[in-house]
């Protein structure tokens, strides 16, 4: 089993990273909060398909065709949790190396689109003073990790528990 959830979770893990630091590269950080959200979400369903691939391939070659639910669902949390921490080791190595004023742009980005929404000044006040409690948050390197996991684990959560439902299988039992 271990085996099997160390591949599948560092290919998810390496299909997410990839895509979100190379649409950073390319795109830029204004570009990609523009429809950053459509393709990151995109790409972390693409990439936690292999949570369904690997509790598949540990059914049928590893487990004699059968598996439980709970098995499965064993199977698809831990590979989640190795492709969402490296997601997350990915984004600390470009948040702190590379993009140390994502959260001034993010900031800068919001208000930008609140006032071309029509938002009224003192709504848009108020979502300043939230954007600086974040700011404040995200200079503690725990914040940013917790808030990096909260943004992937939940699909992959959702995935995990998807796939062990549909791919669980018991084995028949009775005479032939």
């Amino acid at each position: 089993m271990k085996k099997n959830v160390l591949v599948f979770g560092l290919i998810a893990g390496t299909i997410v990273s990839v895509v979100m630091l190379g649409s950073m590269a390319i795109l830029g950080t204004e570009q990609m909060m523009e429809g950053g959200m459509l393709l990151g979400y995109a790409s972390m369903l693409v990439a936690f398909s292999f949570v369904f691939v690997g509790i598949r391939n540990f059914r049928n070659h590893n487990n004699q065709g059968f598996i439980t639910f709970g098995k499965g669902l064993q199977i698809g949390l831990y590979i989640s949790l190795i492709a969402s921490t490296i997601y997350v080791a990915s984004w600390l190595v470009d948040f702190y190396c590379f993009n140390p004023d994502f959260m001034e742009k993010y900031e800068a980005h919001m208000l930008k689109s609140a006032k071309a929404a029509g938002t009224s000044a003192a709504e848009l006040a108020k979502q300043v003073a939230e954007m600086d409690k974040y700011k404040e948050m995200y200079k503690n390197p725990v914040f940013v990790v917790l808030l990096t996991y909260a943004e992937i684990l939940p699909v992959g959560l959702f995935i995990s528990l998807l796939s062990a439902l549909i791919l669980k299988r018991k084995p028949e039992t009775g005479n032939q």
